[in-house]
């Protein structure tokens, strides 16, 4: 269950309601057409950041990255992607500024390896993060040094077979919960544990020395091709998920 079945094809007609979390997955090897079209949208410090990847390819997909960013945010605040100005947070968070909109469109993004993922949602912060699967010859390392015991001894317990995979969904989610708070990695990965299991209809299991903060937030899995895996994390519980695909060739 993928394309066809969980991430849609968007209609003309572009609206988020108030109680809906819309979620994108976008392919980053765009036609060159989309990427010249998307070099235009961007910033000046945009396109000197895009100037300091050594790889063409690299350079490609961090311009469309912003670049289908803009033409989303412009799409739902009904005004041109080239116009918008972002603001960073103290951990590097973006946000938009100066404008007009009554209520505040909050959006978070997340890129690895050939796609990229977005969220967007109006008053509600938000967290996303998606992470190519890959091998890790220090797998267990890592997680020893940044998980916390709960969830450190939960993976080692797992079958080898199942060790990857079960690595990097607990990473995304807890990446996408750092995001949301707007920390970063200045929060500590170990002070919270998450599930592992896809299933689990609570993800966020507990924040140490805080126990209300499991019920402020709702934390998903999100289905993707097989070498990914992505989590969203969404303040509140009384919202529902739209996921959209990038159409083929799309310019918008």
């Amino acid at each position: 269950m993928f394309y066809e079945e969980v991430w849609g094809v968007p209609h003309n007609e572009l609206t988020l309601a108030n109680d809906v979390v819309h979620v994108w997955y976008v392919p980053l090897n765009q036609p060159m057409a989309a990427v010249q079209r998307f070099t235009h949208l961007l910033a000046p410090d945009e396109l000197q950041r895009a100037e300091r990847f050594h790889f063409a390819r690299d350079r490609y997909h961090y311009i469309v990255s912003r670049g289908v960013l803009r033409t989303l945010l412009g799409r739902y605040l009904q005004c041109a992607p080239e116009q918008l100005q972002f603001q960073y947070g103290e951990r590097g968070k973006p946000t938009l500024s100066h404008t007009k909109q009554p209520k505040q469109l909050q959006f978070n993004l997340s890129h690895t390896h050939e796609r990229a993922i977005y969220a967007f949602a109006w008053e509600r912060e938000l967290g996303i993060d998606i992470e190519y699967i890959r091998t890790l010859d220090d797998m267990e390392s890592i997680a020893n040094h940044f998980f916390s015991a709960r969830e450190y001894q939960q993976l080692c317990a797992l079958p080898q077979a199942d060790k990857q995979r079960a690595f990097f969904t607990c990473w995304t989610r807890k990446e996408a919960y750092i995001k949301a708070r707007g920390d970063g990695l200045a929060y500590p990965l170990d002070q919270f544990a998450v599930s592992f299991a896809p299933e689990d209809c609570t993800p966020l299991l507990e924040v140490y020395g805080d126990t209300q903060e499991t019920e402020r937030w709702s934390l998903h899995g999100l289905p993707t091709e097989a070498d990914y895996v992505a989590a969203l994390i969404v303040e509140g519980h009384t919202w529902e998920l739209r996921c959209w695909r990038w159409p083929d060739n799309a310019l918008f």
